[in-house]
């Protein structure tokens, strides 16, 4: 069972995100896209509903009991599954996400991370600041340098906030 619903939920999957893609391309409205999504937003539900319906036992850790208790926990959240779809321009995918942390990845594996409290949240800090410029396409050194004259002076620091 466990496999046959697997299989099912991916055929499910790729159609969707073949639609997806005819949205990002411009080949199919962003209006069709939401009509299109409906049928399979209600087959995938029904795979779910299937598969947490399954009986199993309390502790039971058969691969079948995995996929119960997935089931259950993506129906808990379901309507936030598709939250892309309802609201334009948001991304089904955590893609960019991963994309902006990626640095502050590689700078913890390349130095090992900082060696105190007040490192990390140096750190921490830093990292969000850099992130949130360069998502901006705003100059680090520029903003950096305002940051440090308005702390000598006593003013008003610039904000990370887009401009």
């Amino acid at each position: 069972m466990s496999r046959q619903l697997g299989t099912d939920l991916l055929s499910q999957q790729k159609r969707l995100f073949r639609l997806w893609a005819k949205v990002r391309d411009g080949t199919l409205s962003f209006e069709n896209f939401q009509a299109a999504v409906l049928p399979l937003r209600e087959r995938l539900k029904k795979l779910l509903q299937q598969g947490a319906d399954s009986q199993i036992a309390h502790r039971e850790k058969t691969p079948l009991a995995h996929t119960v208790r997935t089931c259950r926990q993506l129906l808990k959240v379901e309507p936030a599954l598709w939250l892309f779809v309802a609201i334009e321009g948001l991304e089904p995918t955590n893609n960019a996400a991963e994309r902006a942390i990626r640095p502050a990845v590689l700078w913890r594996k390349n130095s090992f991370g900082s060696q105190s409290e007040e490192g990390s949240v140096f750190v921490s800090r830093m990292l969000t600041v850099i992130t949130s410029l360069r998502s901006q396409n705003r100059n680090i050194l520029e903003f950096m340098t305002d940051a440090v004259r308005a702390n000598r002076k006593g003013t008003t620091p610039p904000s990370l906030l887009p401009q």
